[in-house]
């Protein structure tokens, strides 16, 4: 027979008070829980509305009344205004030479000389063979005398039946070919005489001699060097003529050719004097093109100064060539031209709050920001902490500074050129 067992009671107080102890420990362990989810909620919406916000500073320029100078920039070399290459029209060899490079010379000086036995030798023989024929000359002369008398005689003792047809004739045929022979002496007088000064011009041209009042500029022979003249005449000496006056030779760009003209001023440096401005002067803008890599440009001579002789032929040259000049007009810098305020791409980038995140803005009409750019060049101004577009009409610019020509804009009016961004 099994005995059943009651429950006493002490074990049911105790099973009663279990129910209200487990129920508080789950309700504070919830509390925890949805606090720390509220806490961690808030900053992440905090940082999402502001974090990402910063402040944007403007920087501006102010609208100038002044003077402004308009230029074009063009690059070229320094130029001798007349350079001479010296050559020689003989081959031989070089006996001497008497300059050097930079040596100052003048003209008809003596440069250098070949050596002239060979030459001296054909013009002693060319000589003897003029006397030569000037001897035979007197020779033929004395033959037609002496025919021409034996003709007359021989034709007057013809009258009187003395002398025979036959030798009348012979006697006027000796007389032709005498002054025929005569003739033909003279002529190769006059070919002795002839080769006699080509011979003589050889020696002279073995002395290389100066054809202008100059300066040395490059010497390219030694003393014992062969010179070979064969189709071209070999260059010995480059010289240059008063380099106190010198040409600039620059190329102009096609674009810029039609504002630049004769007498306009121009201004240029060279690396050699970095700190110097040199000035110049157009002469002469010529109208054949060059082309290199397709682009076309046009060579323009300027006349420079160099009285300190401080410039020297083939430097490079950058010139800034004057082709306007306006006094007392209103000047844009032209950061301000070329700036456009953020804060529109700025405002539709950022959330605006929760709401904006999960619901963004459409895009703003292109058209609408455009209208502006259509009309023309504008600039931004800041009013009431707000920039503001206005429509301006421009002209002539030197590259830092435009001319206004129309616009709301007075002198001392600040300009937005930049942004600045601060961080909070």
């Amino acid at each position: 027979m099994r005995s059943t067992e009651f429950p006493t009671s002490t074990d049911i107080h105790a099973v009663l008070n279990s129910g209200p102890q487990r129920s508080g420990r789950h309700r504070r362990r919830w509390l925890v829980a949805v606090l720390g989810i509220l806490l961690f909620g808030g900053i992440t919406l905090f940082w999402l509305l502001h974090g990402n916000e910063s402040a944007v500073r403007y920087q501006t320029a102010e609208v100038t009344r002044g003077n402004l100078t308009v230029t074009v920039t063009a690059t070229g070399t320094l130029e001798p205004v007349n350079q001479v290459d010296v050559g020689s029209e003989l081959s031989g060899t070089v006996e001497t030479v008497t300059v050097d490079f930079n040596d100052k010379v003048l003209r008809g000086q003596v440069l250098a000389r070949l050596d002239t036995d060979r030459l001296e030798a054909q013009v002693l023989e060319s000589r003897a063979a003029l006397h030569s024929s000037e001897a035979k000359v007197k020779e033929a002369q004395a033959t037609v005398q002496e025919t021409r008398l034996t003709f007359e005689r021989c034709e007057k003792l013809s009258e009187r039946q003395l002398c025979s047809s036959a030798e009348l004739d012979n006697a006027r045929a000796a007389y032709a070919r005498a002054q025929a022979t005569e003739a033909s002496t003279r002529a190769q007088v006059a070919q002795s005489r002839a080769t006699l000064d080509g011979k003589e011009a050889d020696l002279a041209k073995a002395v290389i001699r100066s054809p202008i009042d100059g300066l040395v500029l490059l010497r390219q022979i030694e003393p014992g060097q062969t010179v070979a003249a064969s189709l071209q005449a070999p260059v010995l000496f480059t010289l240059a003529e008063d380099l106190a006056h010198m040409e600039l030779h620059v190329a102009v760009d096609e674009a810029d050719v039609g504002r630049i003209a004769e007498g306009q001023a121009a201004r240029f440096t060279v690396d050699a004097w970095p700190e110097r401005s040199f000035p110049a002067r157009i002469t002469q803008v010529r109208y054949a093109p060059r082309t290199v890599e397709g682009v076309v440009t046009y060579e323009t001579v300027l006349t420079v100064d160099n009285a300190d002789l401080a410039l020297r032929p083939g430097m490079t040259a950058t010139a800034m060539i004057t082709v306007q000049e306006l006094h007392d007009a209103v000047l844009l810098p032209n950061a301000a031209l070329r700036f456009t305020p953020p804060q529109d791409e700025a405002a539709q980038s950022r959330p605006r709050g929760a709401f904006g995140m999960l619901f963004p803005r459409p895009p703003r009409d292109p058209r609408r920001s455009n209208t502006l750019q259509s009309i023309g060049q504008k600039v931004w101004v800041l009013l009431d902490g707000t920039p503001h577009a206005i429509a301006v009409k421009t002209g002539a610019t030197d590259g830092r500074r435009t001319e206004l020509l129309s616009g709301e804009l007075n002198p001392g009016q600040a300009l937005l050129v930049d942004t600045v961004t601060v961080k909070p």
